[in-house]
């Protein structure tokens, strides 16, 4: 692939918006270089679709790996997102999220995945958020997309939408 294509490519990631019985929904929270300081960003669990391989069995595969989640279904996609520059992945322009939603009992994390694994793709954490302590978080780190409380209480008000729709930045 040729440099100026590289540029112009949008790396496809599976995201799963996993919400508990009480409505809590399980993040990962990513530690990346800044400009001056680490940037710290909550967001739902998942990751990029490898080559040949559908979005439903990239969340699957993540969902194993990063958290230790099996589906027993196929969940609906909810949101689909598309995110053009903002420091996107190394080689890309940005970013296509594809965010399904997994209800599932409160657990304990217990991926595949190393600790030195999960470092190497800068998650450094778990935890179960409620979506008014997301609201009212007013620590560096940052959540994604920005206004990550409003679209998990649209999902859980007025269910699963008969099309994706975009979650907001």
């Amino acid at each position: 692939m040729s440099a100026g294509h590289a540029q112009t490519t949008l790396r496809h990631s599976a995201r799963a918006v996993v919400l508990d019985g009480h409505h809590r929904t399980l993040l990962c929270r990513h530690v990346a270089p800044g400009p001056t300081r680490p940037v710290a960003v909550w967001a739902a669990p998942g990751g990029g679709v490898e080559p040949g391989e559908s979005v439903l069995a990239a969340l699957c595969r993540e969902l194993r790996e990063e958290v230790g989640l099996a589906l027993d279904a196929d969940p609906p996609q909810v949101w689909h997102q598309e995110v053009v520059g903002l420091g996107g992945p190394a080689g890309h322009a940005g970013v296509v999220n594809d965010y399904f939603l997994v209800r599932a009992a409160s657990f304990r994390r217990r991926g595949a995945m190393t600790d030195d694994e999960l470092t190497a793709d800068d998650i450094a954490g778990f935890r179960w958020w409620t979506l008014p302590g997301i609201a009212a978080h007013r620590g560096p780190d940052l959540f994604s997309p920005r206004d990550l409380a409003t679209p998990p209480a649209l999902l859980i008000a007025g269910g699963v939408p008969a099309d994706p729709v975009p979650p907001g930045l």
